[in-house]
């Protein structure tokens, strides 16, 4: 980080990220989860193998249904779009999709080979019509890894580092990780996946942006080495 943008309060920084490339942002992310609903919504309805039911755990009895939780559910879609529009070159723009869309594509290849769903709940949805359209909208397969999980963890650890790039304040990185927790908690309340989905999604999730933070600071150093004004 360069001294100027030391001085730079960081909401400041974030405002000038937000605003570049933002065409590029706005449809590129747009385009991806375009291309990702129907990657998958074409597994959900055609899977090519016989579909496994995942077991019900102590943790899914232990959390109740609570269809409150569904707002936190729906908000991934706004979560996983900040950490592409806080990045400030193409280069980075890039690689994320990259690491993004290969975390996808494990999961993918999982529901492929082994088709999922979660086991029916004994709840009247006629109660409950917010909960009953999403699951009009998304049938409870495509289980497990949740992907849900997945890119919201994946979409948290980005986040919490380009927070502390910006120099950001304490009570906005504890938030970052709260909105996190909660999506994660409503792929259990929503019951739209069983705790087995979930840990399953961390698996695949919490590696995978590590390893492209990783990448992206070795990827980082090397390019200061060969040009020492970057």
């Amino acid at each position: 980080m360069t001294e100027n943008s030391q001085r730079t309060p960081w909401y400041r920084q974030v405002a000038a990220e937000i605003f570049r490339h933002v065409l590029l942002k706005s449809i590129g992310t747009t385009l991806f989860i375009g291309l990702f609903f129907g990657a998958y919504f074409y597994l959900l309805k055609q899977p090519a193998y016989p579909t496994t039911v995942m077991p019900i755990t102590f943790l899914d009895r232990l959390i109740g249904f609570q269809p409150l939780a569904l707002p936190l559910y729906v908000s991934l879609w706004v979560y996983v779009s900040l950490p592409p529009a806080l990045l400030a070159t193409r280069r980075e723009l890039y690689g994320y999709a990259v690491a993004m869309a290969g975390t996808c594509l494990a999961a993918l290849i999982v529901f492929y080979c082994w088709p999922t769903s979660v086991p029916a709940a004994n709840i009247d949805w006629t109660r409950y019509p917010d909960v009953a359209f999403l699951k009009s909208m998304d049938a409870s397969g495509n289980a497990c890894p949740s992907l849900h999980v997945a890119t919201a963890v994946f979409s948290g650890v980005w986040l919490q580092h380009l927070l502390r790039r910006f120099g950001t304040p304490s009570w906005l990185l504890m938030l970052n990780w709260l909105w996190c927790i909660g999506i994660v908690y409503s792929a259990l309340a929503t019951r739209q996946h069983v705790a087995v989905d979930v840990l399953a999604g961390l698996l695949l999730g919490a590696p995978a942006a590590a390893l492209s933070l990783r990448y992206r600071l070795v990827a980082g150093a090397i390019d200061k080495v060969r040009d020492p004004s970057i």
